[in-house]
């Protein structure tokens, strides 16, 4: 039978160490949140940064914390602590994703939370350099990328969307209205009841949109939104 003892030590001589990586991790973290902060997301700047640290911290007690419990019967794997982290980041991230309808909103928040946590237990581990790389690639990922993105046209040109609506809710004049204020000229191509052939629920009808393409997913979420709407995708998306 072995029995472990700890030793409490307030400071070791990785203690400094420890404690600057902390602070790495901190500052790093904080920067990714301040992006996200800037954007209105609902993870923001303390999010990330509890993230961030506390990633650093677990991978910090994995790496120093159990020296003084290390002889030649204890094997000790600092690696297991870091493999729950990232475990445990995927259910973090998970709670940050919306599906409204068919739209799908929060996964690069969901992203950025994965990356902290990445950066958080780089410094934790010891490696504050790729720390910094890592941060510093992800705001370029969410800032050049994004511009680099927005010029980009999509192949559609006028997209022909297929919307779902409730009868009698009046959605369709609502989609309508929706998007001449969003700059597009609505125009219908067909329409087909959905239901019991003698007492249809739904309509769905195919619709083009003329106007700028950038801005397609914001009139989809728009659409989606929409009461009585039920469904809205692209024409060629299958059922």
């Amino acid at each position: 039978m072995v029995t472990i003892m700890f030793d409490i030590v307030l400071l070791s001589p990785s203690t400094a160490t420890e404690l600057l990586l902390l602070v790495i991790a901190f500052v790093l973290s904080a920067g990714i949140g301040l992006e996200r902060h800037r954007k209105l997301k609902s993870a923001g700047l303390r999010t990330h940064t509890l993230v961030g640290l506390g990633a650093a911290v677990f991978t910090l007690v994995s790496a120093f914390g159990f020296d003084s419990v290390i002889d030649a019967d204890i094997v000790l794997d600092p690696s297991r602590i870091a493999a729950q982290i990232v475990s445990g980041i995927g259910f973090l991230g998970a709670g940050v994703i919306f599906v409204r309808k068919n739209v799908v909103s929060g996964l690069t928040t969901a992203a950025s939370i994965w990356v902290t946590a990445a950066v958080g237990m780089a410094c934790g581990a010891g490696m504050p350099v790729l720390a910094v790389a890592a941060t510093g690639l992800h705001l370029l990922a969410v800032g050049v990328l994004t511009i680099v993105g927005r010029r980009l046209r999509p192949a559609v040109k006028e997209p022909v969307l297929r919307v779902r609506y409730k009868l009698g809710s009046g959605a369709l004049r609502a989609i309508l209205a929706t998007s001449t204020t969003l700059g597009y000229e609505a125009s219908l191509i067909s329409t087909r009841e959905l239901g019991g052939a003698e007492k249809p629920e739904r309509i769905e009808a195919v619709m083009r949109f003329s106007g700028d393409s950038l801005g397609l997913p914001e009139l989809v979420g728009q659409l989606t939104d929409l009461k009585g709407v039920v469904r809205v995708g692209m024409e060629s998306d299958d059922d």
